[in-house]
Parts: C-alpha cells; sequence; structure tokens
C-alpha cells in the first residue's frame, strides 16, 4: 500500500483499486462502522461518492477501504489554477446543492447530533451559553435534506471521468441545507475570509436561500465545530463566532 495523506487520527493508503484509511486508537471503532454505514446510505441515495468495499483491521488499527476515485481534489485545483476559481466554486456550490437535494431517512437527524455535540461542551461553554444554544436549536425547522457535516473542498474529488465524488462522511445526517451551508462557510473563513464571502454569496444565489436563514444557524454550527476541534487556534475562532452571534 502506498500512504498518500497522513491527518488527524487517520492515515489513507492506495490499494490497488481501492483507498484505505487507517484509524489510530483515538478512533472509536464504533465511528469506524457508523461512517461506512453513512457512506452505504448516501450511495445508496443516489450521491456520488466512492462506494463502501469493508470495514477490517490493518496491523491491528481499524481501517474503512473504498473504491479508489483517480483524480484530484478540488482544493488541489483551487490552489494549483487560481485564475479558475470561480468556475471551481460553483461546481462546489452545484454539488453542495445536488447533495442537499438527496433524501436518506435512516441517517441521524441532525438537531439530535447538535444537542449531543453541545451538551459536550461543558469544559467550554458555561450552562447559560449551551442553554440558549440549545433554545436556538429546538426552535430551528425539522427538515430532512442530506448533510454532509464537513464539506468543503478537500472532500470533493473532481475524477478523471470528469464527475465530482463527495468522500468522507462521518458527520453526515439528515436535516437542514442551510446548516450544511453554514458549516462550509465556517471551514472556508478559518482560512480566507474572502473566499468565504465568496462562496456564501455564490450558495445563496444558486440555492435561493436568504443569508440570514444561514446566519440563524450559525452560532449553533460553530458549537458543534467546536465539539470536535480542539486546535487552540480553530477553538478561538469558532468560540468568537458563538459570542457574536448570540449578544451583539
Amino acid at each position: 500500500m502506498e500512504q498518500i495523506v497522513q491527518r488527524g487520527n487517520k492515515a489513507v493508503f492506495v490499494d490497488g483499486e481501492n483507498i484505505v484509511k487507517v484509524f489510530n486508537d483515538t478512533k472509536p471503532v464504533s465511528d469506524v462502522f457508523n461512517e461506512a454505514l453513512n457512506l452505504a446510505r448516501v450511495n445508496e441515495a443516489g450521491i456520488s461518492t466512492p462506494e463502501p468495499v469493508s470495514v477490517t483491521k490493518v496491523d491491528g488499527s481499524w481501517a474503512l477501504t473504498t473504491t479508489y476515485v483517480p483524480g484530484r481534489t478540488l482544493a488541489e485545483l483551487m490552489a494549483e489554477d487560481p485564475d479558475q476559481l470561480d468556475r471551481y466554486l460553483a461546481m462546489f456550490v452545484d454539488f453542495q446543492i445536488d447533495i442537499h437535494s438527496h433524501r436518506a431517512p435512516l441517517l441521524q437527524h441532525q438537531k439530535d447530533k447538535y444537542a449531543r455535540m453541545i451538551a459536550s461542551l461543558t469544559d467550554v461553554l458555561d450552562a447559560t451559553t449551551r442553554y440558549e444554544l440549545e433554545m436556538r436549536l429546538d426552535g430551528m425547522p425539522n427538515e430532512v435534506s442530506v448533510c454532509h457535516g464537513d464539506f468543503n473542498p478537500t472532500n470533493v474529488i473532481v475524477g478523471d471521468d470528469g464527475k465530482l465524488y463527495a468522500c468522507d462522511w462521518a458527520h453526515a445526517t439528515q436535516g437542514s441545507g442551510a446548516a450544511g451551508a453554514a458549516i462550509s462557510y465556517l471551514l472556508f473563513e478559518i482560512d480566507d475570509h474572502e473566499m468565504a464571502k465568496r462562496y456564501l454569496d455564490l450558495y445563496c444565489k444558486k440555492s435561493d436561500t436568504p443569508k440570514q436563514v444561514i446566519r440563524n444557524w450559525m452560532s449553533i454550527v460553530a458549537a458543534a465545530e467546536l465539539s470536535r476541534r480542539r486546535e487552540e487556534s480553530a477553538k478561538d475562532f469558532l468560540l468568537r463566532w458563538i459570542d457574536v452571534v448570540d449578544y451583539q
């Protein structure tokens, strides 16, 4: 196997016609199986993804194997050819809107997942802030769009066949497409404010979504992201979003 990525709690290898993601011991085995199940469900829903192959152990570590999609990530193409940035961003947004048009009734519900994530932040947010976020979340509409949960250009492969494929479905839910867009906006904003603004403008235009609807989700998705990101720089950034949206 040839290693192609080392990131966080996983190493990614190419093994013939397959991709093998090998996780370290910080990744609960239930999470590995859940990611495989999410991938199977969204693939069956008709979304363009690599196909699940197996969950096994590799040298004592749990691994998720999927089919290999020859191509480049959208993030790589954006970095290498900035003159084509508008085209690549439009491809990204169109693909996200297409994903949101699908339904997968057996995926976990977004609001349930976010409620658990917010409740887990006892060491970061005080009870008053958590309660405010929980009440905001409770008041959001119940929707059933497929949402990737971590949709950013590193998770979109532009295949050699010209098609787009979405990978890394660990955080998939059924819920609000606006919440999914809010997450993508924050992920862009961490690295590039101007790119985040361009993304939000384009998503709202193409999906005919008012910006206010996406902004209503910002504090909630920032808290959800905070529950899984422990880097100090990201932590400070996300805390500012929670403060800004809640109290100004």
